[in-house]
């Protein structure tokens, strides 16, 4: 059995967990919220079958957008150029951990 925990964007978040219950899949939503640029996160806690952890990961994957955003650049100390750059954000950061044992209470 695998534990998937999967970071990703709150706009991302309804869609993939629609996505992951019309498949049969069950997660536990957790708020969260990025380091980068402190935005608004939704962890995903999935527990899955070792042969069910790459549908998952693939539905996930797919429902799980990349956007570029503009950041003004006073977040960056190194940088002294006042105004604002382009960032890729989104998409999904997935962790995959083995389980020893699970138990339903």
């Amino acid at each position: 059995m695998k534990l998937i925990m999967a970071v990703i964007q709150n706009d991302d978040s309804q869609e993939v967990i629609s996505e992951l219950i019309k498949e049969g899949y069950h997660s536990t939503k957790i708020a969260s919220t990025g380091g980068f640029l402190s935005s608004g996160n939704t962890t995903l806690i999935i527990g899955v079958e070792d042969e069910k952890m790459d549908d998952v990961i693939k539905i996930i994957s797919e429902h799980s957008k990349v956007r570029s955003q503009y950041v003004p650049t006073n977040i960056y100390p190194s940088l002294e150029v006042g105004g604002t750059i382009k960032v890729q954000t989104g998409g999904a950061t997935i962790f995959v951990m083995n389980v020893e044992q699970f138990l339903q209470i």
